[in-house]
């Protein structure tokens, strides 16, 4: 028998997840999707099934911003073994290698600067970049292992928290792309170790650094006891996505034009820049990027929704 489909609908938000451990990004993507009957939905940047913590889920117009939150720099706070690497890089895997070489604070504190700022990453094979069209998790899965180029990423912050004996805690302000399996099992070895991870929590993603995430079970609870009008009140508005971007308000009339396409002059903007734009009420209107000739000129534009945030 088929099931009636249920309504959708043209809500427009952005929803800060607090995803739980065991649960896929695109799993917990379609369940908060399904709760809000939404039309489109998109996660900006995934996290492992291990991992847990703050995972942006951008729902209507405000998928137009997952590339802009897919860039932006996050925080983790990342628990290791130490002792052992794994196949994985994580407590998932098994074990390749193992170490009873001893190491102690100081030697963990004595590597660390080496992996501020501008580092290479080799990525790891189980990891969702493709090679020759398959997903490298996919060839490690059959045992195949092939070359990999090292990437630039870029590593903000980085505090040894705490330090066990047997393992350690950092926390981690860093660049899209940075592995932190592979940030871990460096660091390790860097101090004549193995290591590998056993938990992993994102703590931030720019710019909602102070955003307490809402947990689904909250999000469930809500759905039962206050419907869908209760659910959009844990929407965040687009514009909170760009709050870090320079900002412009526009009129009616010069809104109409960047709608359509057009470039217009705006009086004392910066040059050269990208620009998040606003209506006279404070709603975001588009993403933008500035000329050398003081226009504005629209990139990314988004279709009012009637209804909704």
């Amino acid at each position: 028998m088929n099931k009636t489909r249920r309504p959708r609908r043209a809500v427009s938000g952005i929803l800060l997840l607090d995803k739980p451990p065991g649960l896929s990004s695109n799993a917990a993507l379609q369940h908060v999707k399904r709760l809000y009957q939404a039309d489109k939905a998109g996660h900006t940047g995934s996290l492992d099934p291990l991992a847990t913590g703050v995972l942006p889920i951008c729902l209507g117009e405000a998928t137009k911003l997952s590339g802009v939150l897919l860039d932006a720099d996050k925080c983790y706070r990342a628990r290791a073994r130490l002792g052992a690497r794994t196949s994985t890089g994580d407590l998932e895997g098994e074990i390749v290698e193992t170490s009873r070489q001893p190491v102690d604070r100081a030697a963990l504190l004595a590597v660390l600067p080496r992996f501020r700022g501008t580092i290479r990453q080799v990525p790891p094979m189980y990891s969702a970049l493709k090679h020759e069209g398959q997903r490298l998790y996919a060839l490690a899965r059959q045992g195949v292992e092939v070359e990999r180029a090292p990437r630039e990423v870029t590593i903000h912050t980085l505090e040894l928290e705490d330090f066990s004996g047997d393992g350690f805690v950092l926390f981690i302000r860093c660049s899209k792309g940075t592995y932190i399996r592979t940030l871990v099992e460096d660091i390790a070895r860097a101090a004549g170790q193995c290591a590998h991870l056993i938990a992993l929590r994102r703590t931030a993603v720019t710019p909602f650094d102070d955003d307490r995430p809402v947990t689904l079970e909250m999000l469930e609870a809500t759905a039962r006891t206050g419907g869908l009008a209760a659910l959009d009140q844990l929407l965040l508005d687009p514009a909170a996505g760009v709050r870090h971007w320079p900002q412009i308000r526009i009129d009616a009339v010069r809104a109409s034009y960047l709608a359509q396409g057009q470039a217009v002059r705006v009086a004392g903007i910066v040059r050269n820049s990208r620009l998040a734009v606003l209506d006279e009420a404070g709603r975001l209107l588009g993403l933008a990027e500035t000329t050398d000739e003081g226009m504005v000129a629209p990139r990314r534009w988004l279709r009012p929704v009637h209804g909704a945030l």
